[in-house]
């Protein structure tokens, strides 16, 4: 997330992205069109996150009064990538999104799509369009004339949509039609045809861990960790690190009793892995509290019995407790099972310093 966005709440938000017609092209086109094809904004809050899309709104009815309903989806805007008779991209070129000149979406932080991570920014917005998928582009290259020099090599992005039908729309129009503090719904219609696919913002994690990593609005943070880990209406996700983040900065606020229930949640959360319990463990070692540490250690050993890295915790955590028979034999074992060769070397130099500690007791 930017630093600018380092206390942003954000969100998880779902985003329909309607039917896409294809580039408003005039039949034979050769050259990029203009037409009426008037220029259309539009921009949404989410939480403090800013959506934008802007593009040029083609109508159905052609300006000499064609109608062209019916023939859009497969015709006008043909099914898979086309050649658009124009440009560098072949017949790899897929849809613009629009009209003119590139369509751009804007998003003023981080976000993710489908899942998948979206750098702050602006993209070119092109479409792959089909009968029964879509594959939805963000392009590094937003400052293009539509599609006509795409390169796939530019691209940032892709998802997957599902077309339907829909109410008929005259003009191509992107909105959002839910708006809510947590999520919203963009939504492109033309003609008779809907696209819909997820838009997710789950930054409520990132923004508490900003303000627990930097011990600044730990107020704030700790109601960013509540919603990542028990949002409503989904938003939230249980699992290792949420709870672990929200127990955090409930202790950061003097919440001892909360922070505990949180932490105990989180270790025994279906989610949690040996590693991630196991750094849980470095962690504690790390502020002095070899005791703790131990417990994770032997806790993590009970639940994933021999499982890379239960023996290398075992052998730190004896270790920092003064027990060195205990922790060679488990460093030992560890080495048996290092999964590459810069935790082999590790070991083999942790054995190394336990076997002179040891030495004659």
């Amino acid at each position: 997330m930017h630093k600018s966005a380092r206390f942003l709440p954000v969100l998880a938000a779902a985003a329909v992205l309607t039917a896409l017609p294809a580039a408003a092209q005039v039949d034979g086109l050769t050259v990029p069109p203009s037409g009426d094809n008037q220029y259309s904004s539009v921009t949404q809050g989410i939480g403090l996150v800013r959506v934008s899309v802007d593009y040029h709104s083609p109508q159905v009815q052609r300006p000499k009064g064609q109608d062209r309903r019916g023939k859009i989806w497969g015709g006008l805007v043909p099914y898979g990538m086309a050649n658009l008779g124009f440009g560098t991209c072949g017949d790899q070129c897929p849809w613009r999104g629009g009209a003119n000149e590139n369509t751009t979406f804007t998003v003023s932080h981080d976000v993710k799509v489908q899942g998948q991570p979206l750098p702050a920014g602006t993209y070119g917005l092109h479409f792959i369009p089909g009968q029964d998928e879509w594959t939805v582009i963000f392009s590094k290259n937003h400052t293009s004339w539509g599609s006509f020099t795409y390169n796939v090599k530019e691209d940032a992005l892709r998802v997957k949509a599902k077309p339907e039908k829909s109410a008929y729309h005259e003009w191509l129009t992107y909105e959002f039609t839910d708006r809510q503090t947590d999520r919203a719904t963009l939504a492109m219609a033309w003609e008779d045809l809907r696209g819909s696919t997820g838009f997710t913002w789950q930054n409520w994690l990132a923004a508490a861990q900003y303000c627990r990593d930097h011990k600044t609005h730990l107020e704030r943070g700790l109601r960013f960790a509540e919603q990542a880990a028990h949002g409503p209406g989904g938003i939230g996700q249980e699992n290792f690190t949420t709870l672990m983040t929200l127990a955090d900065l409930q202790a950061a606020n003097g919440k001892t009793a909360d922070a505990e229930k949180s932490r105990q949640a989180a270790l025994a959360s279906p989610t949690a892995s040996p590693i991630e319990i196991h750094l849980y463990g470095r962690q504690l070692q790390g502020q002095g509290k070899n005791d703790e540490a131990l417990k994770i250690f032997e806790a993590n050993a009970k639940r994933f019995p021999n499982q890379w890295p239960v023996h290398v915790g075992l052998a730190r955590g004896y270790s920092g407790v003064g027990k060195k028979k205990e922790a060679l034999a488990e460093a030992r074992l560890a080495l048996e099972q290092a999964p590459d060769e810069p935790n082999k070397k590790a070991l083999q130099g942790m054995i190394q310093k336990l076997e002179e500690e040891t030495k004659g007791k």
